[in-house]
């Protein structure tokens, strides 16, 4: 496996990967996984982790695109065809790459003569938009170019959400494509109730108070400012709300406290930082209401499937990015304006009744679409796809099938 990010990382992609390799190891696998030299080291039955060298007077990357990446994706490249030529003697299955690094996973499968599986967690053209990386047309003809060769080289395509596929099928319509959403917990990651309370002590929040939660990254295309200047038009109507936001890297959080102030929101606003991966359970659990207030994009954010199996009210925007998975019976959906946002976080606090029923009509969807069993059987699907298996149906996200056109053995 080839993962061009920083593993392990409490962000999106890491966490896709880590929860990817825990299905496949649980399949009976074997993953050998080769990452860049960052990161939190991870301890799993099944797995090897085998790092890049890192560039001189790097520290670390951040997400989406950057030059930072030409030269750890080079020496990510060269430390994935050591791997692969020293394993000649025993061999690997099969190459599995995320994002860019479907491109070295491509060149080495050619070599090995083994299949590929490309896992696609965003669009490579549209990362240029998102993460607002460059506007050259020539830039973004050469990564359409190099996602166009990622996908028709692949056997086995995984896509993290609807709209991704529909990417892979203009490409390639014959493409054997498996949607698996970041939807991978379990109900053995729930929180107590006492973890719950000592989330709001830890935070200062008295009884009175209500927490309106926002869990993620702090990028642009999140959309924290309209999250803040909704939260100062709930300020004025609910005194008791508080927001309180967990995570983003510490230059981050400075810099979002300082929009915060601006807002007017700076007294009613709690910055927790990055948190543990476990701890966020019982954040989601502490809280009254959750947010989404994502501006731009259309992958599905990971926090979503989290919010979902917390049974808590989600309030996000109505945009493709959010409505592949929720709909106004699982959430309370908005205009992408600071004043119908804070509308929704409005009646969300104000409505209880309203507000429980959404709740547990969403904890009802993750229990059902998006358990861990769906989650594993989508993961043992691509498998059996990637290996030749007499197969000619494909999971969708609800669990259901559909044919594979011109689905063949490919052995």
């Amino acid at each position: 496996m080839i993962a061009p990010e920083p593993f392990f990382e409490p962000r999106g992609t890491p966490f896709s990967e880590f929860h990817r390799i825990r299905a496949l190891t649980a399949l009976g696998h074997e993953v050998d996984l080769v990452t860049y030299p960052f990161g939190r080291d991870v301890s799993m039955p099944g797995l090897r982790v085998f790092r890049c060298l890192r560039p001189p007077f790097m520290r670390g990357v951040g997400i989406g695109p950057s030059l930072a990446k030409v030269p750890l994706d080079a020496l990510l490249a060269l430390s994935a065809l050591r791997r692969a030529l020293g394993a000649r003697g025993n061999g690997y299955d099969a190459i599995h790459s995320h994002e860019e690094g479907g491109l070295i996973g491509i060149v080495l499968a050619g070599v090995l003569r083994i299949p590929h599986l490309y896992d696609m967690h965003s669009s490579l053209p549209q990362q240029l938009t998102n993460f607002a990386f460059s506007g050259s047309a020539v830039m973004r003809r050469a990564f359409l170019a190099i996602e166009r060769l990622m996908i028709t080289r692949s056997r086995v395509v995984i896509v993290i959400c609807p709209s991704l596929e529909e990417i892979v099928r203009g490409i390639d319509p014959l493409a054997r494509t498996v949607l698996i959403e970041n939807a991978p917990g379990s109900s053995g990651e729930e929180a107590t109730a006492r973890q719950a309370e000592l989330v709001r002590e830890s935070l200062g929040l008295d009884r009175g108070a209500r927490m309106v939660l926002y869990t993620g990254t702090f990028e642009a295309y999140q959309g924290l400012d309209l999250l803040f200047e909704a939260m100062r038009i709930v300020q004025d109507a609910c005194p008791d709300a508080r927001l309180v936001l967990a995570g983003g890297k510490p230059d981050q959080v400075d810099r979002a406290r300082d929009r915060a102030r601006v807002a007017g929101i700076g007294a009613v606003t709690i910055f927790s930082g990055e948190r543990p991966a476990d701890e966020i359970p019982a954040y989601l659990l502490a809280a009254d209401v959750l947010v989404s207030p994502r501006s731009r994009g259309t992958n599905t954010p990971l926090k979503i499937y989290q919010y979902l199996r917390s049974g808590k009210p989600i309030v996000a925007t109505r945009l493709l990015t959010h409505t592949q998975v929720l709909s106004d019976d699982t959430a309370v959906l908005t205009g992408a304006t600071s004043a119908e946002f804070a509308e929704g976080i409005l009646e969300a606090l104000a409505d209880r009744t309203r507000a429980a029923a959404i709740g547990s009509r969403a904890r009802l969807l993750a229990d059902t679409k998006y358990s861990y069993e769906a989650y594993l059987e989508r993961t043992r699907q691509a498998c059996d796809l990637l290996q030749g298996v007499q197969a000619v149906q494909a999971v969708q996200g609800d669990g259901s099938r559909r044919s594979v056109p011109g689905m063949k053995d490919p052995a």
